[in-house]
């Protein structure tokens, strides 16, 4: 039997001939083909899942193709999808390497596989549960994994992150309570603490203008810190080991 596939391309000039070529095959048939992660989402719903998916990472509208992948998978879980992108784009590997997705998939570069043929064998394996990431592909995401884990973002909740970034920018609690929409200032004192807390710098800081200092450079560096008791910052090296922190 036909694979019945669910096309997600932006493109609109390669969307029809990609579906063309893949209805060529043989193998395939194309049910359904539109540019954004939301169309594609509704058409399951709708319609009911297609046997797999092929999802261009960049999509038109507001989920990236990983995100509507997510999104797809939740309501019908591991349903296949091959992702293939031009992109080499930290948010596009930040949102894979938190997706969950652990089988049922594919994610290759459309430069490596520009064919309809090549595609077809990506789809079959998905379908079957079996997993393919190119190495190139598994690299950066590995990269930005390991880039994240050192980042102090990557520790905060997003109402954290929001307000530490205005900590930085040296806002006021008052001011930052009124962009944030909060009547009463102290809700940024507690989110303050939450973030003291998260950072590790309610164990080695007393003042609060200098944990909100020390926030202020963890933002602008990207980088985790620790301050020994001299105020002396490091930074952890590759080998998970605290260092002095050097500025470039």
């Amino acid at each position: 039997m036909k694979i019945r596939l669910l096309v997600v391309e932006d493109n609109s000039k390669l969307r029809p001939a990609l579906t063309s070529g893949l209805n060529n095959t043989g193998d395939v048939e194309v049910v359904f083909a539109c540019g954004s992660g939301e169309a594609a989402l509704d058409h399951c719903l709708e319609q009911g899942a297609p046997d797999a998916v092929l999802m261009d990472v960049q999509l038109e509208g507001l989920l990236n193709g990983i995100e509507a992948a997510v999104a797809i998978r939740r309501e019908f879980p591991r349903l296949p999808v091959v992702f293939y992108s031009i992109q080499d784009d930290d948010a596009y590997y930040r949102a894979f390497q938190r997706s969950g997705i652990l089988s049922h998939y594919a994610y290759v570069r459309k430069s490596s596989y520009l064919l309809p043929a090549m595609i077809v064998p990506l789809i079959r394996d998905a379908i079957d549960g079996r997993s393919f990431i190119e190495p190139e592909i598994e690299t950066r995401v590995m990269e930005v994994r390991q880039k994240d884990e050192q980042s102090p973002i990557a520790l905060l909740e997003p109402n954290e992150h929001k307000v530490a970034l205005m900590l930085a920018q040296g806002m006021s609690n008052r001011q930052i309570a009124d962009q944030m929409g909060f009547r009463d200032k102290r809700t940024i004192s507690r989110i303050n603490g939450q973030i003291y807390t998260a950072l590790g710098l309610n164990e080695t800081t007393t003042d609060e203008k200098v944990a909100r200092t020390r926030v202020a450079i963890m933002l602008a560096t990207g980088r985790l810190m620790w301050w020994n008791e001299d105020g002396i910052a490091h930074v952890m090296n590759g080998r998970d080991a605290w260092v002095p922190f050097e500025p470039d």
